[in-house]
C-alpha cells in the first residue's frame, strides 16, 4: 500500500485523547485529526470550538458513517473500550484495543492496535538500552513502581476504596503500562502473585486510593515486581530498581512528557520530553560492585544520561509505517491480550491468596 495520509478519528475527548493522542497525532506529517466523537461538550471543554477545522460528532455511530476516516483511536474508560472497538471494526474502520477483537479484526482485514506508548518513555527507553548491552549483567530483579504523594493523583480514586471492582480498575489503568514494559523486555513469566488492595491517608475515606502490586515469577531467577499506589514517604518517587551480577540501574521521577504536554509543550517543540540533569537515572557499574564485594568500600554510583527521546510520537510513526504495509503494528492485539491475561491471573492471585501458574 502507497504511503498516505491517514485521517483520523478520535472517540472520547477527555484527558487521555488531549494529553496522549491528539499532540501526537498532531505533530506527525502523516496524520490528519479528522473527527471527533465528544458526547457531552462542555463550557472550557469542548471539542468543536478547540478544533474547528475537525468533524465533531455527539457518538461513535454518527462518527462512523463518516466515509472519509481511515483510522480510529478510542480514547474513552477502560470499560468501554470492547464496545466501541468492536463497533468500529464491523464498520471496516482501524482501531485500538482488545482480545477476541483480534479474530474479529483478521476477519474484517483491518488493524488492530493497543496504545502501550510508555515503551517510549525516555527512561524506560534507556534502561532498554542497558539492558541489550548486558551493561548489568544477567539481571535478577527488576521493580518498576508508579508512587504519587498526592492522593487527588491516584491511580483510581474512589469513595468505597475497598470495592473489588473499583480495585480490578485500578490495575488495568496503570497496571497495563507497567506490565507491557516488563514483558516487551521479558517476555511472560511462568508464575504470578497478585494483590489488590487499599490505602489510607488519614481518617478522610475521601483520600483513598486503590493499589496493586504484581510479582511475576520468571524460571530462571528473574522476579519482576511491578506496583502502583499514591501514598509514597519518598520526596522523590521511585521510578525503576533494576540489579544485576554486574551493576543495577536506579531511577526517580516519572517520564516528563507528560508535564511538559500539561505545561503547553509540543511534540514539536525542541527540547520535549528531554530531562534535565537532576532527573538522570544512577548506575553502579562492575567496579562499585567488585569494590563492595573484595574490599569492603562502597558501591560506586554514577549519574547516567537519560537518552533523547523518541517520545510517544514513535508509537504513531510505527502505525502509519504500519498502515502503509511497511511494518507490523507497533503493540499487536496478542500483546495486549498477554497484558490481560497476566492481570487476570493477577487479581485470581490476590483473591486465592497464593501464586498461580501461567496456564
Amino acid at each position: 500500500m502507497a504511503s498516505k495520509n491517514w485521517k483520523v478519528g478520535i472517540v472520547g475527548y477527555g484527558s487521555s485523547a488531549k494529553i496522549f493522542h491528539i499532540p501526537f497525532i498532531q505533530a506527525l506529517p502523516e496524520y490528519t485529526l479528522h473527527a471527533i466523537v465528544q458526547r457531552t461538550p462542555r463550557v472550557g471543554n469542548d471539542a468543536a470550538k478547540e478544533h474547528p477545522d475537525v468533524k465533531c460528532f455527539p457518538c461513535l455511530d454518527e462518527m462512523l458513517k463518516e466515509t472519509t476516516v481511515d483510522m480510529i483511536v478510542i480514547s474513552t474508560p477502560v470499560e468501554s473500550h470492547y464496545s466501541l472497538t468492536k463497533s468500529a471494526l464491523f464498520a471496516q474502520k482501524h482501531a485500538n484495543e482488545a482480545d477476541e477483537l483480534i479474530a474479529l479484526a483478521n476477519q474484517q482485514h483491518r488493524l488492530l492496535s493497543v496504545f502501550h506508548n510508555r515503551r517510549w518513555d525516555a527512561d524506560f527507553v534507556t534502561l532498554k538500552q542497558l539492558l541489550v548491552s548486558r551493561t548489568l549483567g544477567l539481571v535478577t530483579n527488576y521493580e518498576t513502581c508508579f508512587e504519587f504523594s498526592d492522593p487527588r493523583r491516584s491511580v483510581q480514586n474512589s469513595a468505597d476504596p475497598m470495592n473489588t471492582v473499583s480495585q480490578i480498575k485500578a490495575i488495568y489503568d496503570l497496571g497495563t503500562h507497567l506490565l507491557d514494559q516488563a514483558i516487551h523486555i521479558f517476555g511472560l513469566p511462568q508464575r504470578v502473585t497478585g494483590h489488590l488492595g487499599a490505602e489510607l491517608k488519614g481518617n478522610d475515606s475521601s483520600e483513598c486510593s486503590n493499589i496493586f502490586t504484581v510479582l511475576m515469577h520468571y524460571d530462571n531467577g528473574l522476579l519482576v515486581t511491578a506496583k502502583a499506589g499514591t501514598i509514597s514517604s519518598k520526596e522523590k518517587p521511585l521510578r525503576f530498581l533494576v540489579t544485576g551480577d554486574k551493576g543495577g540501574f536506579k531511577k526517580f521521577y516519572f517520564d516528563i512528557q507528560k508535564e511538559h504536554l500539561l505545561a503547553g509543550k509540543s511534540p514539536r517543540d525542541n527540547g520535549f520530553g528531554e530531562e534535565p540533569l537532576e532527573r538522570y537515572g544512577e548506575l553502579v557499574s562492575e567496579t562499585g560492585v567488585l569494590a563492595t564485594k573484595e574490599s569492603g568500600g562502597s558501591a560506586i554510583e554514577k549519574s547516567i544520561a537519560t537518552v533523547e527521546p523518541p517520545t510517544w510520537a514513535e508509537y504513531y510513526r510505527k502505525l502509519a509505517r504500519a498502515l502503509s504495509g511497511r511494518e507490523p503494528v507497533p503493540v499487536s492485539g496478542s500483546e495486549a491480550r498477554d497484558i490481560i491475561q497476566i492481570i487476570e491471573l493477577a487479581i485470581i492471585s490476590s483473591q486465592l491468596k497464593e501464586t498461580v501458574e501461567i496456564p
